[in-house]
């Protein structure tokens, strides 16, 4: 059987339940805010049923003339034969009919269901596990506000002002995500104050054409769910995505699939496109009204030039919002035990890059003054420079026998840990073969991790 999650008006409909114990209470309760005219029929009710107010109680053994009139009947007695009978009658009838416990023999399933004011959504396993969705339904609670039924007579309210506000229907439905995130977020209606705020700067209330956004978004570094919810958030919501590489195939999954996806990745002496012709389509993207999310690896302000692109965009007029994201120089080394301060060991971390076009070496020009930094040195995008960068740091005046560390993982292809000094990581490295994308570790924190490579 195949199960279609039909949404009914049951205001003033006939039900009738046939039992009158805990299993009956439970139908009873779920149905009463939806306002029908429930009948429940037994020779004996437990207490609470005889309390509850809004149902019509009939001390009686079933007889199938209580099926005249009904819409719906639940079978919830503990007589297997007799729900067997009531089915089969209801089924003559033509009458929609639920048997506790017995998916064989039901016209209708009961959801596992979440009301909250306005707000219905049942959850269905097909009863093939009532369980499972039972921990769907505890977790889907979880994630909306306490007064979400308050929210929604909000935007009820503002539905009307906003249609006579916003002509065209595709900016329409933009104003209302984001009016609804901005609720959600804030765990509340807006005042009057801030949804005219809102409208003026999303929805364009004067007439003029809204102008769209861009949000920089960092992914993390790995999987999926290390993204803030934030992020997630404006993933669901966005109009564009415009993604580097090494992204979470997960995460590509909770785009809408209405929405436009531009792949913009670049890997080491591989590049879908320049710089330039990224910034173009931000621009060109956002001009076109569009909500554009620009998801990068890592952090976006942390060697992901996503503060070159929020500059161009500023300067173009273009909105735009960072969202943070965990980066690969503290996440990979974090997953692989690597803490990159520890109290008495390193009171300082700094982040580097090993591959920059300023110098002929690709090495920072004041890299042997880094060198000579206590703490944690983090280089990234090192790999391929790697036997070159120990050397020049042990010229520097750092100790051959520094801990060292290579870690590939997060998203990375062929995740990897290699551990050694800095006068033997570099071959320690050819010989596992470790594939770029990598972090390099040096300092004493090393000698810290737990040796796996993080996955």
């Amino acid at each position: 059987m195949s199960y279609f999650p039909f949404f009914v008006d049951l205001s003033d409909k006939e039900g009738l339940i046939v039992g009158g114990g805990a299993v009956a209470l439970r139908k009873i309760e779920k149905l009463l805010p939806y306002g029908p005219k429930l009948t429940v029929a037994a020779l004996e009710f437990g207490e609470e049923i005889r309390g509850t107010e809004g149902i019509r109680l009939l001390e009686s053994a079933f007889m199938p003339v209580m099926l005249d009139g009904k819409y719906f009947v639940i079978a919830a007695t503990d007589d297997r034969e007799l729900n067997h009978r009531i089915a089969d009658l209801c089924r003559e009838r033509g009458i929609l009919v639920n048997v506790v416990d017995d998916r064989d023999e039901c016209g209708f399933l009961f959801p596992s269901l979440v009301k909250k004011g306005k707000l219905s959504v049942g959850i269905s396993t097909e009863g093939a596990s009532p369980s499972a969705a039972v921990r769907i339904r505890e977790g889907f609670e979880r994630s909306i506000p306490e007064n979400f039924g308050r929210i929604l007579e909000f935007l009820e309210e503002k539905r009307p002002v906003v249609k006579a506000k916003i002509g065209k229907e595709e900016k329409r439905s933009r104003f209302f995500a984001a009016l609804f995130d901005q609720c959600v977020k804030m765990g509340r209606g807006l005042t009057d104050e801030e949804f005219w705020s809102l409208l003026r700067e999303d929805g364009g209330e004067n007439g003029a054409e809204s102008q769209g956004a861009v949000y920089l978004v960092g992914a993390g570094c790995g999987q999926a769910d290390l993204i803030t919810v934030r992020g997630l958030r404006l993933l669901r919501a966005c109009e564009v995505l415009v993604y580097d590489d090494l992204i979470a195939e997960e995460l590509l999954r909770e785009v809408p699939k209405r929405a436009q996806r531009i792949y913009v990745g670049k890997r080491y002496g591989k590049h879908s496109m320049s710089q330039e012709e990224i910034c173009g389509i931000l621009i060109d993207k956002a001009r076109e009204g569009k909500m554009v999310v620009r998801l990068k690896g890592g952090d976006p302000f942390v060697f992901g030039r996503g503060g070159e692109e929020i500059r161009v965009l500023e300067k173009e007029g273009i909105r735009c919002h960072m969202v943070p994201g965990i980066t690969s120089a503290i996440g990979i080394p974090g997953m692989a035990g690597i803490p990159v301060t520890y109290r008495g060991v390193s009171q300082s971390v700094h982040i580097v890059t090993a591959h920059t076009a300023d110098t002929e070496d690709g090495f920072l020009a004041d890299l042997d003054k880094i060198a000579g930094l206590q703490g944690t040195l983090v280089f990234l995008m090192g790999l391929n420079q790697l036997e070159k960068l120990a050397q020049r740091l042990v010229r520097a005046g750092r100790d051959e026998k520094t801990p060292a560390a290579v870690i590939s993982g997060g998203n990375a292809p062929c995740p990897a840990f290699v551990r050694g000094t800095l006068g033997t990581i570099a071959e320690e490295t050819k010989k596992k073969q470790v594939k770029a994308p990598a972090v390099i570790v040096v300092g004493e924190v090393v000698g810290l991790a737990h040796g796996k490579a993080p996955g």
